[in-house]
């Protein structure tokens, strides 16, 4: 769904306030809340940059409005995570372990801080709206094999069907 449980949104924006970066890059944008979320909190103080590979969202949430640049790409194909945060908005039960593993070490390596939102209760999806990207690849994901499985989380906060983690790189 172009659209994420909520329940999270008002701790990633403690934390993004906390951090308090200049360049964000949200992955997976869907409808784009987290542009809505930063936008209405720190108006144009940041770049913010999205990522998002279903052309249907972008036409009709006018997502190239909402970023100041958004690339059309899977995210396991782009390169360029240099960003003092990086968001992973319910994005990441959407692969497989390996590719979201690989993908976090390419973030790891680039990034200063990293937001990852998840289910973390068994939560199979299949495609919806027509986008195959949809489904849960990995749909049963919990706190421990987050925190088992991704480098660097300092502080999470567990909501009822999601947890929201925030990672911080040397």
């Amino acid at each position: 769904m172009p659209h994420s449980d909520g329940a999270n949104k008002g701790w990633s924006l403690d934390k993004i306030k906390e951090i308090n970066p200049k360049t964000i890059l949200d992955c997976g944008t869907g409808s784009g809340i987290y542009s809505d979320i930063i936008k209405e909190n720190f108006q144009d103080s940041i770049v913010l940059d999205g990522i998002e590979v279903w052309q249907p969202y972008i036409d009709e949430y006018k997502l190239e409005e909402k970023y100041n640049s958004l690339t059309k790409i899977d995210v396991r194909e782009h390169d360029n995570f240099d960003y003092d945060l990086v968001i992973f908005g319910d994005i990441l039960e959407h692969m497989p372990k390996e590719d979201a593993l690989k993908l976090w070490d390419k973030v790891s390596k680039q990034a200063r801080y990293a937001i990852i939102a998840i289910p973390i209760i068994h939560y199979p999806q299949g495609p919806s709206f027509g986008n195959p990207y949809e489904v849960h690849v990995k749909d049963d994901w919990t706190v421990q094999e987050v925190l088992d499985s991704f480098t660097n989380i300092i502080e999470y906060s567990v909501f009822d069907i999601t947890a929201a983690f925030l990672a911080k790189f040397d």
